[in-house]
């Protein structure tokens, strides 16, 4: 078997001379360097074309309240209206009438016992300004939130506090209303689950996709388990298992309502009789009308707390990451998917490699990479500590 050949599910990563497709280019840096952990946390765009970043973690794991406003056409993040309370592990989510929904967090992650948030706060576009609404039923941070066909907002699992000095992962889901502004208990997941993606398919039904169980304070597994909510029977019910258990994975919806999921991690991977503890390079597609995942084509680099936003035409770009078994050194490489082709292409180098960063697609097409941590404290031993990044870039196809 060659180095350039294209392997499906299972086997190793795909090699291959597949021609670049596309390039980044460096935009405005941000005020100060910072790291958002989930993909939730990312910057969201505006009706207007800029895009708005709130919250996320500075130096020595502490959150900011801090919100930046990007423009597209000056390439400039510039100050708006600050979070009433910094977050960090929280969901930016915008509703349909343009403004943006900030839910739970956590205030820093250095210190013990933890504090989880149940606020929320939303954000005016056209005051840029942050008002406190009601708050969730349970304290919350690594949730996920998508907004519904109706307006309403779907939060679901993530972890906190069971009782005092106890840390659990959850299966409750709660749902928010901005037009009523109250929050309201719905079926609990089957699976209790935190840093899932969770996907509105387009019957309006939710994917949650795999995520991690907790195991103890600082230990967690990944899962295969995937289930779907119905908002009109107000229900979950298990579908499909992923070949894969995955947890820091990333989804994507492709425009024939099939779910696209790469990367994450297991942790450890099981293959050819031996206990590979690196990043998954295989990826998966979820079939709503079977219920089913098939195997789809291997990434080039397998990688973990990577992004993955969706592109015109159908295609998916992969940004960043890095290697499970170190979570070290973020990746400065990134690739694009063609679902149709199924095929992997290269893109030119990112100016920085970077994972827990944000990844935004712009109303023109391109991508925005903002922030992000280019070497973990391991591998940054004359600072002791996460090595952060200000810089942002932008990809073309």
């Amino acid at each position: 078997m060659t180095r350039s050949t294209q392997l499906l599910a299972g086997g190793k990563p795909t090699a291959g001379g597949a021609a670049a497709a596309g390039g980044w280019s460096p935009a405005g840096d941000l005020p100060s360097a910072r790291q958002w952990f989930s993909a939730g946390e990312s910057a969201v765009p505006l009706n207007d074309g800029s895009v708005l970043a709130a919250g996320g973690a500075v130096l020595r794991g502490k959150a900011t309240d801090e919100s930046l406003l990007f423009d597209p056409a000056a390439g400039e993040w510039t100050q708006t209206g600050k979070l009433t309370t910094g977050r960090l592990s929280h969901t930016l989510t915008k509703l349909d009438d343009g403004r943006v929904l900030a839910v739970g967090g956590m205030p820093e992650t250095n210190r013990s016992p933890f504090t989880f948030l149940r606020t929320a706060e939303i954000y005016d576009p056209g005051e840029r300004t942050w008002t406190p609404v009601a708050e969730m039923g349970t304290a919350r941070s690594l949730h996920s939130a998508t907004l519904l066909a109706d307006g309403r907002v779907l939060v679901t699992g993530g972890t906190g506090y069971q009782k005092p000095g106890v840390l659990r992962t959850f299966r409750t889901a709660e749902l928010y209303d901005p037009v009523k502004n109250i929050w309201t208990d719905v079926a609990p997941m089957t699976d209790a689950r935190l840093a899932h993606p969770a996907i509105r398919l387009p019957d309006g039904r939710v994917l949650a996709v795999g995520g991690e169980t907790g195991i103890d304070q600082y230990r967690g597994i990944g899962q295969s388990f995937c289930e779907l909510y119905d908002p009109v029977a107000g229900r979950w019910t298990p579908t499909g298992s992923m070949h894969v258990p995955r947890r820091n994975h990333q989804a994507v919806l492709l425009p024939d309502g099939s779910v696209f999921v790469a990367g994450g991690d297991g942790p450890g991977i099981i293959t050819e009789r031996r206990l590979a503890p690196h990043s998954q390079w295989r990826t998966e597609r979820y079939d709503p009308a079977t219920g089913f995942w098939s195997p789809g084509r291997n990434m080039p680099t397998g990688r973990t707390f990577h992004r993955m936003v969706a592109l015109p035409a159908g295609k998916v770009l992969v940004v960043g990451g890095t290697d499970a078994a170190t979570y070290d050194v973020g990746y400065a490489n990134a690739a694009v998917y063609d679902p149709l082709a199924q095929t992997w292409a290269p893109t030119g180098g990112m100016t920085t490699g970077r994972f827990y960063c944000s990844a935004t697609a712009l109303a023109d097409g391109r991508v925005l990479a903002a922030g992000g941590t280019v070497r973990a404290g391991s591998a940054n031993p004359a600072r002791g500590q996460d090595l952060l990044t200000a810089t942002t870039e932008i990809f073309t196809l």
